[in-house]
C-alpha cells in the first residue's frame, strides 16, 4: 500500500505539471490584451507597453511560465491585476464558502441517490423504479440554473421558507448557514443525484443476480441484510469511482450555482476574473480546481481497499 501511495503521489505531480503547462498557455494564448484592458479605451501605445513591462507580459512564454511557476511552488499565486491582491489571499477568503457548499452538496447527493439506486434496483421493473429513473433522468437533463431559479421562486419568493440568495458562514450559526446553502446546494447535487442513482441501479442489478443473493435469499436472509449488507457492499466499487468523477460536475456547477445565489465563493471569483481578465486570478483558482479534483480521484482509489478487501496494490 505503502509504494502504491508514493507512486500516486508521484503521479499526481506529473498530472498537476501537464494541468500547469495547459493552463497557462491556454490563458497567454487565449485572444485578448490584460495590458490594454487595464489601461482602458483611451490609454496609448506607450501606456499599454508600460502595463505589459510592469506585468512581465512581454517577456518570453517560457520566462513567464518559469516565474509563475517557481511562484506556485513557494505558494505565490501571483498578484490580482485589478485589485492589486495576493490571488491566494482572494482565494483563502472565497474558499470556506465554496467548501460549505460542495461537501453539503455531497454529502445529501450521496445519501439521497444510494437510497434511490438501491430502491429502485430492488423494485426494478416496477412504478417505483421507473418513478425515481424518471427523476434522475429529468434532473440531469435540466440545466442548474434552471433549478435554481425554480427553488427560489418556490421556496424563497413564494412560499419564504428560505432567503433568496447570500451567504453567512458557519461562525454566524448553524442555521443560518445552512438555511443560505439549502437551495444552492439542493441546485447543484440535481445532476450529481441522478448520475449516482442510475450507476448504483445498475450495479445493484448486476449484484442482486449474482448466485450468492439466492443463496442469502434462500437462507431466509431479511431484505435489509440483502441490500445493505450483501448487495450494497460488493455494488461499492463502482459507486464510489462515480462519486469521484462526478466531483468534475460539482466544480462546474459551482461556478453557475454560485453565481444565481451570490454566493461570495471561489465561482463567483473565477466569474468576476473572467469578465474583468484578470489573468492571475483565473489561473490560480483553476489550479485549486484540478488539485482538489486529482486529489478525491486519489481518495476514491485509496477507498477501494475498505470496501472490498480483496482489492490489493
Amino acid at each position: 500500500m505503502g509504494a502504491y501511495i508514493a507512486r500516486r503521489l508521484a503521479a499526481l505531480i506529473v498530472v498537476m505539471a501537464v494541468v500547469g503547462v495547459f493552463i497557462f498557455l491556454l490563458l497567454h494564448l487565449a485572444p485578448g490584451d490584460p495590458a490594454a484592458v487595464i489601461a482602458g479605451d483611451n490609454a496609448t501605445p506607450a501606456q499599454i507597453a508600460a502595463i505589459r513591462h510592469q506585468l512581465g507580459l512581454d517577456l518570453p512564454l517560457p520566462v513567464q511560465f518559469g516565474r509563475w511557476s517557481w511562484g506556485l511552488l513557494h505558494g505565490n499565486f501571483g498578484i490580482s491585476i485589478f485589485s492589486q491582491t495576493p490571488v491566494l489571499t482572494l482565494i483563502e477568503q472565497r474558499l470556506p464558502a465554496t467548501v460549505s457548499l460542495t461537501l453539503l452538496t455531497i454529502g445529501f447527493a450521496a445519501i439521497l441517490a444510494v437510497g434511490a439506486g438501491v430502491l429502485a434496483a430492488w423494485r426494478a421493473g416496477g412504478w417505483l423504479d421507473r418513478a425515481l429513473m424518471a427523476f434522475s433522468a429529468l434532473g440531469f437533463s435540466v440545466p442548474v440554473f434552471v433549478v435554481g431559479y425554480v427553488l427560489i421562486y418556490i421556496f424563497a419568493m413564494k412560499l419564504h421558507w428560505l432567503p433568496v440568495q447570500g451567504y453567512v458562514p458557519l461562525s454566524g450559526g448553524f442555521w443560518p448557514w445552512l438555511s443560505h446553502l439549502l437551495l444552492p446546494a439542493l441546485a447543484l447535487g440535481m445532476a450529481y443525484v441522478a448520475l449516482i442513482a442510475r450507476i448504483t441501479r445498475a450495479s445493484m442489478l448486476e449484484v442482486l443476480a449474482e448466485d450468492y443473493m439466492r443463496t442469502a435469499r434462500a437462507k431466509g436472509a431479511s431484505t435489509t441484510s440483502m441490500l445493505l449488507h450483501h448487495a450494497l457492499k460488493n455494488a461499492g466499487v463502482p459507486i464510489a469511482t462515480v462519486i469521484g468523477v462526478g466531483v468534475a460536475l460539482l466544480i462546474s456547477g459551482v461556478v453557475i450555482t454560485e453565481t444565481v445565489f451570490n454566493i461570495p465563493g471561489l465561482g463567483r471569483l473565477t466569474v468576476d476574473a473572467i469578465t474583468n481578465r484578470d489573468y492571475p486570478i483565473i489561473q490560480g483558482v483553476i489550479v485549486v480546481f484540478s488539485g482538489a479534483y486529482v486529489l478525491v480521484n486519489l481518495l476514491v482509489d485509496l477507498s477501494y481497499t475498505l470496501i472490498d478487501p480483496r482489492i490489493r496494490y
